[in-house]
């Protein structure tokens, strides 16, 4: 769904204080960032790289889409695939997106901006295609409920060892980790419990490909953890890009890099060195911010120089976004 205070927020920001980022920031060249240049994505939500195809990354939009998902080349920012789930219902509000284990991509149609509205929510697994062509590929409903009650969420994960299902919810003080059973079942309700605090209105998660390491994203930056087979542990801030409405993040097939991207129309996707090459837990170095965005929600990048009046207009529009979404 689109955010009108945090899209506003962001391009504030950007407009009034933006800089080059760096040469990784889309030269146009797979890894080092592109732009997703098809008409039809215009709300990507969701952002996943293909090991069974290097450069692709998939994504989707996030509602009044339908039940697509698209394979985008990161070499020419171009869609060379779009593919139309069957075997499931019409998706409410999709907005995450996860490869497991045997190339199996995960759909997580998991958000509620009213919080509680939906009683369940879904997630949708599917075979990833061998050939990137137009087609429909039949795949698997899973209901989810959370054993606390029904909570809006953008963020699905999948530990590429396990293949275990995770999703955080999206609180603006912060919200949770919850585990979903070892094995989604397509004939009942899969019940996902909270296990680990995480100290961000997070917007997109992944887990790194040696499943050592667990980056969730904000709007207004990040914070990246031991992974512990889900058991977290809190390592430090990511450098997340200032973007207009930054709502997904992956890491690269390597887990060399993390890839963060925004929604809108020719929306970037911005690469950033992923701490410790994707999976360490070496913190690299200037991988903290040069200044917080506040509070526990971490810093919002080194791609931008930010003097005191960046810090305080930071801080004026959070603080008036916070104001107007809880009348």
């Amino acid at each position: 769904m689109r955010r009108p205070f945090a899209l506003l927020a962001g391009v504030l920001l950007v407009g009034a204080f933006a800089v080059p980022a760096s040469a990784a920031d889309g030269d146009g060249k797979g890894d080092q960032g592109f732009t997703i240049k098809d008409s039809r994505i215009t709300e990507s939500s969701g952002l996943a790289a293909s090991r069974l195809h290097p450069g692709i990354y998939w994504t989707h939009n996030d509602s009044d889409d339908g039940p697509y998902i698209y394979a985008v080349d990161s070499s020419t920012g171009k869609t060379v695939a779009r593919v139309t789930l069957s075997g499931i219902g019409s998706p409410r509000d999709v907005e995450a997106i996860s490869i497991g284990p045997g190339n199996q991509i995960y759909v997580g149609d998991i958000g509620d901006n009213l919080g509680g509205k939906w009683p369940y929510v879904w997630i949708y697994r599917l075979p990833e295609p061998k050939k990137l062509v137009d087609q429909t590929v039949r795949a698997t409903q899973y209901v989810v409920k959370y054993t606390d009650g029904a909570r809006n969420a953008e963020s699905l994960v999948v530990d590429p060892r396990t293949g275990r299902a995770y999703i955080i919810d999206k609180n603006e003080n912060g919200g949770h980790l919850y585990e979903g059973p070892a094995k989604l079942s397509a004939s009942g309700t899969n019940y996902f419990r909270p296990v680990a605090t995480v100290d961000l209105w997070a917007t997109d998660a992944a887990i790194s490909p040696d499943d050592r390491q667990l980056a969730v994203r904000g709007y207004f930056g990040g914070i990246y953890y031991d992974w512990n087979g889900g058991r977290i542990e809190r390592k430090g801030r990511l450098n997340v890009p200032l973007q207009g409405q930054g709502e997904s993040i992956t890491y690269s097939v390597d887990g060399s890099k993390l890839m963060y991207g925004s929604e809108g129309a020719d929306s970037s996707v911005q690469a950033q060195d992923a701490p410790g090459g994707g999976g360490s837990s070496k913190s690299p170095s200037g991988s903290g911010s040069a200044s917080a965005s506040g509070g526990s929600s971490g810093g919002v990048g080194g791609n931008l120089k930010v003097g005191a009046l960046a810090v305080a207009v930071a801080a004026a529009v959070v603080f008036g976004i916070r104001r107007l979404l809880r009348r």
